[in-house]
This record gives C-alpha cells, sequence and structure tokens, in this order.
C-alpha cells in the first residue's frame, strides 16, 4: 500500500512543481551593497540630500558573479506622495566595479533621467515625512544599448530576463 500512495502521490507534486512560474531571480545569488557613510536602514546623512550638497554617497559592492557584464544602479523613494520617484539610474556599470565614490559615476557608466528630469543623481527631498530610499544594484549577464534619455522604466524593461544577480540596501531621511 505504501508504494501505490507514493505512485499516486508523485504526479500530484509534479503537476504542483511544473505548474510553479519561475520568475527572474528565483535563483539569484545576493550581491551585497553598502555604503561608508550610513547602514541599512539608517537615516541618510544631510550631505546627500537637497539639505545638504546633494551628492551621492560612496557605495561598496560586493558578491558579484562572475558571469556577470554589467551592473544597473536604482535609487528610488516608494513613499513619494504621487508614488515611486525616481532619484538615480544608472547602467553598464563596469562588473568589476567595488566602490562607487562619493559624488562619482563610474567610468564608462551610462546615466539615465530621474524623477528630478536630470541625469546626475537627486538626493533625498521629501516634502513631509520620513521616507525610504531604495539603492537596487543589479548584475546582468549583457550590456544594455539605451540613450541618455532612458529611465528607470526603460532600464527595467532592457533588463528584463538579463538579471543574473541582485542586491538592495534602504536608508531614511526626514527634512529638519
Amino acid at each position: 500500500m505504501g508504494k501505490r500512495m507514493c505512485f499516486l502521490l508523485l504526479p500530484i507534486v509534479l503537476v504542483a512543481v511544473s505548474g510553479a512560474p519561475i520568475t527572474e531571480g528565483a535563483t539569484m545569488a545576493a550581491m551585497t551593497i553598502t555604503s561608508p557613510a550610513f547602514r541599512n536602514g539608517e537615516l541618510i546623512p544631510s550631505k546627500f540630500t537637497c539639505d545638504g550638497a546633494d551628492v551621492n554617497p560612496a557605495l561598496n559592492i560586493g558578491n558579484v558573479p562572475q558571469e556577470a557584464k554589467s551592473l544597473a544602479l536604482i535609487m528610488d523613494d516608494p513613499d513619494a506622495p504621487g508614488g515611486m520617484w525616481v532619484h538615480w539610474v544608472a547602467w553598464n556599470i563596469d562588473p568589476k566595479t567595488r566602490e562607487i565614490k562619493e559624488n562619482g559615476v563610474p567610468p564608462g557608466a551610462k546615466l539615465g533621467v530621474n524623477d528630478f528630469r536630470k541625469t546626475p543623481y537627486g538626493g533625498p527631498c521629501p516634502p513631509s515625512g520620513t521616507h525610504r530610499y531604495f539603492f537596487k544594484l543589479y548584475a546582468l549577464d549583457t550590456m544594455l544599448d539605451l540613450g541618455p534619455d532612458a529611465t528607470k522604466t526603460a532600464l527595467e524593461k532592457s533588463m528584463k530576463g538579463h538579471i543574473v544577480a541582485q542586491g538592495e540596501m534602504m536608508g531614511r531621511y526626514k527634512r529638519k
């Protein structure tokens, strides 16, 4: 009876497993993205916001998979009153990059248009309350062919099917 039960359950298990959608990222390695300016979940120093010098914080990158051909970076704020607000869009970052310097862009990287309608970094500047800012890093198995007017939406569309690893950190900011 035990063998019969296993035989009957096997097709059910196979159907359940084969029917599950496989999403990009399901088996991806986790890259690390950190900043010497603040820890994940902590307050972003005002130097990196509209209340300060409005320059990007230094970022450290780790665990980039060997198969990566390029990296992409998106910084956005899901707490903006009108919905997601994009602060920084970059792609074709050399996968050997281990640091993005403060107020810097890695050599060869391309910048896209953020929601301030400009290409450089635009720091946190929430109209009210404390907002979360996500720095999302992606390792891609290709270089991307996007123009200088590309937005986060265009970048995400181009990355689809090419993400081999990703990492994320979050900082918070409230204006004084």
